[in-house]
């Protein structure tokens, strides 16, 4: 995902430097070439062969080093990185940043960059809040870094409060954010809807679907990726919340209906991913229904069609795009469906073909349009929801 990227890690003087050591695993691992600078005082937590070690690159520390290749280092650098990231950022450092001080190889490099630059306090509760480095990081805000709430928690000092640094998994999304696909979607306003709906029977029981939102949810993070503005809705499902989007989670089609509708007017892309139920129960019980004897019939009413709801008052050049998942006849009912709701494209898979369907990390999916039906091979989620954005961003460009 991150071939041809290079990133600056900035690693200083706090007991959270260890965290680093991860991350600066994960870019590698996502091809990323990693190149890490640390303070004098951050080789007190950590020392910098670890880093060597994992990134394959020399970790430099001494702005004044003889040991490299003739050139001027934090500029070389600086012109390499596409994106910065200091963490732990102690308020030593921040305050360097901010009142344009330059010392040492972390803070002279960070001023030579023209890339984005990312900042992840890490200190104690009191200097946290304290004024002067409120002040500071305001400043950064102002001169266009981006700065990452810290965590809450137990610190080292075993104070309780703000100031952790996050998880290494949370740095890695601002990474991602920043720099894992051009932002060829930045202003298009996207919503998009997973999981599953469940319908109640009774406090206790509930009518489903297989549904796990794998799909949906790589639809929204790789938009989100992209630059858009991603709403997204979604039932019930055991999947981690996609970041930088804003997520909406209902339980019953009524409650998705009524979220989809009282936002899709601002929408530019709708992706209708989420499997709603069609049916659902026609009263639901108060209490818990006891068992019998007896078989048990229990009546059905159809619930609203919230895709074909979109297609009837679908506004001039928005794209609406839905899913169809057939166990036969699968283009035929799908091109039915694209015309009988008024979509622009749908997407068709089969759940009897090996790699699609429910819970897997794969699809084999066919994008139908009015004009043509384009069939994919087996690939993941990830790579399907990039060909799905693809397309409509092809066919957007038409309308």
């Amino acid at each position: 995902m991150l071939k041809g990227k290079t990133v600056i890690l900035g690693v200083t003087g706090s007991i959270a430097a260890y965290k680093i050591a991860n991350l600066a695993s994960m870019l590698v691992k996502l091809h990323c070439n990693v190149h890490v600078i640390m303070t004098k005082n951050a080789t007190n937590f950590i020392h910098p062969i670890t880093f060597e070690t994992l990134t394959n690159n020399r970790c430099l520390v001494d702005t004044f080093d003889r040991n490299f290749q003739y050139n001027v280092e934090h500029v070389a650098l600086s012109k390499q990185a596409d994106v910065v990231l200091i963490a732990p950022a102690t308020a030593n450092v921040i305050a360097k940043l901010a009142n344009g001080l330059a010392d040492d190889m972390l803070t002279t490099t960070t001023l030579a960059c023209t890339c984005k630059k990312i900042i992840s306090p890490a200190m104690n509760t009191q200097m946290y809040q304290n004024q002067i480095t409120q002040d500071n990081l305001q400043k950064l805000r102002d001169y266009g870094f981006e700065v990452i709430d810290p965590a809450t928690g137990m610190l080292a000092c075993r104070d309780v409060g703000e100031g952790k640094l996050p998880d290494p998994e949370i740095l890695l999304d601002y990474i991602l954010k920043e720099i894992a696909y051009e932002k060829d979607m930045k202003g298009l306003n996207v919503l998009v809807t997973a999981g599953p709906t469940t319908e109640a029977i009774d406090p206790v029981r509930y009518i489903t679907n297989h549904s796990t939102g794998k799909m949906g949810y790589a639809i929204a993070n790789c938009a989100m990726l992209r630059g858009a503005n991603v709403t997204l809705v979604t039932g019930p499902t055991s999947l981690p919340k996609p970041p930088f989007v804003n997520t909406i989670s209902i339980k019953s089609a009524e409650e998705m209906f009524d979220a989809v509708t009282s936002c899709s007017d601002t929408q530019d892309i709708i992706i209708k991913a989420a499997a709603v139920a069609d049916y659902r129960p026609a009263s639901v019980s108060d209490e818990k229904m006891k068992k019998s004897d007896d078989s048990l019939c229990i009546p059905l009413e159809r619930t609203k069609d919230i895709l074909k709801h979109l297609g009837e008052h679908k506004k001039n050049h928005q794209f609406l795009c839905g899913f169809s998942m057939e166990t036969e006849n699968m283009l035929e009912n799908s091109r039915a469906k694209l015309e009988k709701k008024h979509l622009d494209m749908i997407i068709a898979n089969n759940l009897k073909v090996f790699g699609a369907g429910f819970g897997t990390d794969t699809n084999v999916i066919t994008m139908i349009t009015k004009e043509e039906e384009l069939a994919l091979d087996i690939m993941t989620k990830a790579e399907a929801a990039k060909q799905i954005l693809d397309k409509i961003l092809e066919k957007l460009t038409l309308i």
